[in-house]
């Protein structure tokens, strides 16, 4: 084949493989590319916080048990209504006070053996006076103090109050975003340990949010929400996936 003749089929051919090595270098960076791109650094990050209970509820239950349903009645509506004058008297401002529907039940004559002979005793009635009150130290000293009404002869069972924090939606946000800092913090000197640096942000996943009693190391996956404690530490966590560049 004359020289003439085989110049174009040797510049195609060159043409050709430079075209094709192009493309394998392109598809090469592609794939590194999609390799840095998929490399994730996931991190937790919280927040903690001290808060102090903003409102409370208080329960005071009375009872009674006589041979008739009126006569337990009767009782207990006179119980009942001394322990709501107990509590007026206190001159609690912004205090709710509720009463509970009456509870009955029966007292039933059983023989040794135990099976029922159809006789009943007694009837037993219950009743709950309830306070909601944003005065959460005055709640917590009545709450001490009410044992008086057992003097006075008043059957009453006083429950513990109940402390719970009214502002939480608003802290919810700010802490979350206190515990996304911690997590970008704690990825940054992670990163940098290994010679590389964060990127975006590919997800974020909030965690239950525990509300634990003062210095109280307690965690549950369902979350904690104590309603015992005055003083209160809650806890955000927040699950972040950050790109490896």
């Amino acid at each position: 084949m004359p020289p003439s003749d085989r110049f174009p089929q040797l510049f195609w051919g060159l043409l050709a493989l430079s075209f094709a090595l192009v493309i394998a270098a392109f598809l090469a960076a592609g794939a590194i590319r999609d390799v840095r791109q998929n490399d994730v650094l996931t991190v937790k990050g919280s927040a903690k916080r001290p808060i102090r209970s903003d409102y409370v509820t208080w329960q005071v239950s009375v009872s009674s048990q006589q041979p008739t349903r009126k006569a337990a009645y009767q009782e207990l509506k006179g119980y009942a209504e001394k322990v709501k004058r107990y509590l007026e008297a206190q001159r609690l401002p912004n205090t709710e006070i509720m009463l509970t529907p009456i509870v009955t039940s029966s007292i039933l004559e059983r023989y040794p053996n135990g099976q029922e002979t159809g006789k009943t005793l007694a009837y037993q009635l219950r009743e709950s006076l309830q306070l909601k009150s944003n005065e959460v130290d005055r709640i917590t000293t009545l709450s001490r103090q009410a044992n008086e009404l057992i003097n006075e002869g008043i059957p009453v069972e006083l429950a513990p109050p109940e402390y719970l924090y009214t502002q939480l939606s608003k802290l919810r946000i700010e802490m979350l975003a206190e515990a996304t800092k911690d997590a970008k913090a704690r990825a940054e000197i992670i990163a940098k340990s290994t010679g590389n640096r964060i990127g975006v942000v590919r997800s974020a996943d909030t965690g239950i949010f525990q509300i634990t009693p003062r210095y109280s190391t307690e965690v549950s996956d369902s979350g904690i929400y104590d309603t015992s404690s005055l003083e209160k530490d809650i806890t955000a966590v927040v699950t972040v996936k950050f790109a490896i560049e």
